[in-house]
């Protein structure tokens, strides 16, 4: 019992600690924790690792402060020359204050709060994994990053589970593994996947980070993996979510223009239930010198998903892997080793609907197999890392990773050689479409060249550090390639056809020409693209000075330089931005001298790459064919028609030749951000620690695609270039909204291409503009009398005309070539709230220990909603010539779904929306709850049972905001405002671990 004890006690000290750290040592790095302190001048201070027995001594200098870096996390004890000892515990990139200045022993164990870390200026918090366990947090990295104050869900219009912090986008953060970066740097909307009870720690910066981070706008989520001691200690885990406890969702539901409401997502028959386990080893394979963890996480997790005119099932059931070496050569130098298998592997199946007698769709149950395949995703990991403390104040830091990732990617089904084909004819809307002729339905859309749809990722990293009296000096440089390889794809046949009638629905309208109503057409495309792999190479160097200018006064310095370089795919550089320089400062003020006030402050640049979408979608070989026929005899057994007649209207063209003079601006900046910071801290008891901090952030340069071509025309007439064509130029070009463009061009259709600057007034384009500003309040209790917990409020506006790397509104996940910039039309009316503007976010959660056995833990959260705008078919009027006829911009525009803040008024008129004028989505509200037992007759296991959702909030989170039925319709859309998603219903997860 005793022995139990103490590991409660342990655990609540760690528990207790770990969740109160808001700031993490800038002498720190992203792999390990530091401890610094005072102690006599010149005195010798021994610091052990408890679970390694890893033993290292070092000397105050001449004013008694000693600070040593590269600490890998755990417990340790330190002991001085006069043999007093105090046990502390080292976190992931934070700074732990040890003081000998008297003889007072102080252990820091048991329930007081850890001391606030005033070596630090950055806004950061490290969850470790005991403290995870004890909350009713679903077991994923973002759930983690998710409990950092004014950390917000992002991402429900993508169906993606990502956070938002700060007002940027989620598509603007980094992600990191054991020091690498591991963000995924072709959609930046994911990152590697490893298995949770692999993690040991996980640091949430939110803002103000030092200079060895870059490449984000948002947060940073920092991962450090569990290793061995010298104690062996095996286990496993057993996590199952059964179907047979999980609510039934809300089904979507659409209105017809005849008035009548039908379901259009079937979500209430959905079925899904998982089981994951795991089974881990650890321990030394020399003891104090070489040690091992090595984790195997099997899964059986099965979905079955019912849609409107297909369903479909999978199957997951193949292992994962993880496994870490740490080898301490000496005292001084360690080498550790990181493997990770992510890898999933799908049995995927799909169905048709099952109907009953009168034709409506029976929920629960599946109809005709179509097709089954299995899909792969995910990849491996791999780092190393190298620490040596080359002198007693120079420590050297080297690590290199290779990581892989692979796609979904359909196989090419029986049916590709026919041609993709559907009858609208006579049908109120596309959604009742029929399928025709021998393509495979639904899953064969296009046809896919056979090879994987993988990316490729290599790093290394240098750093050293080098402390020189009151000041620690860091400096380093990182390198990393990225080869994003993307199939080709055509549709299936080469080519879609859709049959359509001109009806009133349509105006009687097809293709901009006024036929008889009831005259039968075909609309036909084609559509190519280029097999390609797409790289990308960032490298940086950074230096930063942590100058002790005054005894309790800290002031920090540093410098980032990046340099980001894109290849099209045939390898050739088409954008390249070296020189970029970030300068961040910061200061934290140790008021009382004992670390239970601080004041602190960062000011600093930020600097995001260019994506490899970008890569992709600017600059890879592809072409859009689109034409309208008349279609008097119908169609073949294939699909394709019997006669194609008369065209109608005007033809649509787009083609793009990889050419890297005609795709980006010359001047191009890649997006950054200004960011300022000022926080205070106070532990006001020895349980009760409050914070307040104000933050602003400002977009500079931001960077997207424009795709409008007559204000090139009108430039081109405007200075004697009459031979001019805009077929010459690219479809769309990378540029900085609101600058002059500076792009190569053809001006006198000859071929020979002349590098030309055309003013911003020719474009129309607003400057990129996004900002924050908000005001973190917390307030946290460590452990004691059987309880603790976690309180934070922000209130926030993020507001201007874009809101990033996606378009949530649209649910645009391209970053670096979202809708926004295409024309100036698109930003008329978008300045205003925009989507991740949640003015109120209420967080709590914490746990009560109700016996010596059984805890009951909570976590709560209440959000605002987000502003809604009317989204209508982009005005055209501007894209007419003067006598009558259109622009070349006519065809291209008129293509686009409702997008714009112009929206039909109801009378047929177009009227000019701004964004936000349709009011503010509802609150939405989390609350769920665990009960975790542990047993003292069987030590080391541990049985929980959390609800998600406890009480079954289903409200909507994403919504309709097209307000037009069709350009050129009057009528107002029925589902204007109505929901097109809501939160996920309740579901219970239970849980055993055991370990020995």
């Amino acid at each position: 019992m005793m022995k139990t004890n103490f590991r409660r006690s342990l655990v609540a000290a760690s528990v207790s600690a770990l969740l109160a750290v808001s700031g993490a040592a800038l002498a720190a790095s992203n792999t390990d924790g530091s401890i610094y302190g005072k102690a006599n001048a010149g005195s010798a201070i021994t610091y052990k690792n408890v679970n390694t027995g890893v033993t290292r001594t070092i000397y105050a200098d001449d004013k008694g402060r000693f600070n040593v870096s590269s600490v890998p996390a755990g417990t340790y004890e330190i002991v001085n020359d006069k043999g007093i000892k105090q046990t502390i515990q080292v976190v992931v990139g934070t700074g732990t204050n040890v003081s000998f200045d008297s003889t007072e022993v102080i252990q820091v164990m048991g329930s007081r709060i850890q001391r606030i870390d005033t070596s630090s200026v950055e806004s950061s918090t490290v969850y470790d994994m005991d403290s995870i366990f004890e909350l009713p947090i679903p077991r994923d990295t973002v759930a983690v990053a998710l409990l950092t104050p004014g950390a917000v869900q992002g991402g429900s219009n993508f169906g993606r589970n990502l956070p938002v912090f700060g007002g940027s986008s989620i598509a603007e953060n980094g992600y990191y593994i054991d020091g690498m970066d591991v963000t995924n740097l072709r959609t930046m909307l994911s990152f590697a996947n490893l298995p949770q009870d692999a993690v040991a720690q996980t640091q949430v910066k939110s803002g103000g980070y030092g200079v060895e981070y870059g490449r984000s706008l948002g947060g940073i989520v920092n991962i450090v993996t569990r290793s061995g001691s010298n104690d062996f200690n095996f286990g496993g885990s057993v996590y199952w979510t059964p179907d047979s406890l999980r609510a039934s969702d809300k089904d979507v539901t659409t209105v017809q223009l005849d008035g009548s409401e039908v379901v259009t997502t079937y979500n209430s028959g959905d079925k899904e239930d998982n089981l994951e386990y795991n089974v881990f080893a650890s321990g030394p394979i020399i003891e104090d010198k070489l040690f091992f963890f090595a984790m195997v996480e099997g899964q059986k997790k099965e979905r079955t998903n019912y849609g409107t005119s297909s369903s479909y099932s999978y199957d997951i059931t193949n292992p994962q892997y993880f496994a870490k070496l740490n080898w301490f050569i000496t005292n001084d130098h360690s080498l550790r080793f990181t493997y990770i298998n992510n890898e999933v592997e799908k049995d995927y199946s799909s169905y048709s609907v099952y109907n009953d007698a009168d034709g409506n769709v029976v929920l629960g149950r599946l109809g005709e197999l179509g097709n089954s395949y299995p899909l792969e995703s995910g990849g491996t990991m791999s780092v190393i890392g190298y620490t040596g403390y080359l002198t007693d104040n120079l420590t050297l830091n080297l690590q290199y990773g290779k990581l892989t990732n692979k796609y979904e990617k359909v196989p090419n089904l029986p049916g590709d050689t026919c041609p993709l084909s559907y009858d609208t004819t006579g049908a109120l809307s596309f959604a009742q479409r029929i399928s025709i002729g021998c393509w495979n339905s639904p899953d064969q859309t296009t046809v896919i060249d056979q090879v994987d749809d993988e990316d490729e990722r290599t790093s290394w990293k240098a750093d050293f550090e080098w402390v020189l009296g009151d000041h620690t000096l860091r400096f380093g440089y990182n390198d990393e390639s990225y080869d994003a390889t993307s199939p080709g794809e055509k549709y299936s046949g080469d080519a879609y056809y859709r049959f359509m009638t001109s009806h009133e629905n349509n105006g009687c309208n097809i293709n901009g020409v006024d036929l008889p109503c009831g005259t039968e057409t075909v609309r036909v495309r084609k559509y190519n693209t280029q097999t390609a792999t797409f790289g990308v190479d960032n490298t940086a160097w950074y230096i930063e000075d942590s100058w002790q200018i005054l005894e309790n006064l800290l002031i920090y310095g540093g410098v980032r330089g990046e340099t980001f370089t894109n290849y099209d795919g045939n390898g050739d550089v088409f954008l390249e931005s070296d020189n970029l320089i970030a300068p961040r400062l910061g200061f934290s003020w140790d008021l009382d001298g004992d670390s239970t006030k601080k004041l602190y402050g960062t000011i600093g640049r930020y600097y995001i790459p260019v994506p490899a979408n970008t890569n992709i979608r600017a600059t890879r070989t592809e072409s859009f064919y689109e034409d309208f026929y008349y279609a008097p005899d119908g169609w073949n057994a294939d699909g394709s028609p019997v006669t194609l007649g008369a065209k109608i209207g005007p033809s649509t063209v787009d083609e793009q030749v990889a050419n890297p003079e005609v795709i980006a601006d010359r001047n191009l900046n890649p997006m950054y951000q200004d960011e300022l910071i000022l926080g205070y801290q106070q532990q006001i008891t020895d349980n009760w620690t409050l914070g307040a901090k104000l933050m602003g952030r400002k977009i500079g340069d931001g960077m997207d695609d424009f795709c409008g071509h007559d204000g090139f025309v009108r430039w081109a007439q405007d200075n004697g270039y009459d031979n001019f064509d805009p077929h010459s130029m690219q479809g769309c070009m990378i540029v900085n909204p609101g600058n002059d463009i500076t792009i190569a061009m053809d001006l006198e259709d000859d071929g020979n291409l002349t590098v030309v600057t055309t003013p911003n007034s020719y474009h129309g384009l607003p400057d990129y503009e996004r900002k924050y500003l908000g005001l973190e309040l917390t307030a946290e209790r460590s452990l004691a009398d059987s309880w603790k917990a976690n309180f934070s409020y922000v209130i926030s506006k993020t507001y201007g005309n874009a809101e990033g790397y996606v378009n949530s509104s649209l649910a645009q996940e391209d970053p670096g070539a979202t809708q926004d910039f295409d024309h100036a039309n698109f930003m008329h009316g978008a300045n205003g709230n925009l989507p991740t503007d949640h003015t109120h976010q209420l967080k709590a959660y914490g746990l009560y220990e109700l016996t010596d056995e059984l805890n009951l833990s909570l976590s709560l959260s209440a959000t605002s909603g987000i502003p809604l705008s009317c989204q209508g078919y982009v005005n055209l009027d501007n894209m007419m010539v003067g006598d009558g006829t259109t622009a070349y911009d006519y065809g291209n525009f008129r293509r686009y779904s409702a997008s714009s803040f112009y929206c039909q008024n109801g009378n047929g008129e177009q009227v000019l929306t701004k964004r936000g004028d349709a009011g503010r989505s509802n609150w939405l509200y989390t609350a769920d709850m665990g009960l975790t037992y542990r047993p003292a007759a069987v030590e080391g296991l541990t049985l929980q049972a959390t609800v998600y959702n406890l009480f079954n909030f289903q409200d909507a989170d994403s919504f309709d905001q097209e307000k037009d039925l069709g350009r050129g319709n009057p009528e107002v859309s029925p589902n204007f405002l109505r929901p097109t998603g809501y939160q996920e219903g309740r579901h219970v997860q239970f849980t055993a671990r055991y370990s020995f």
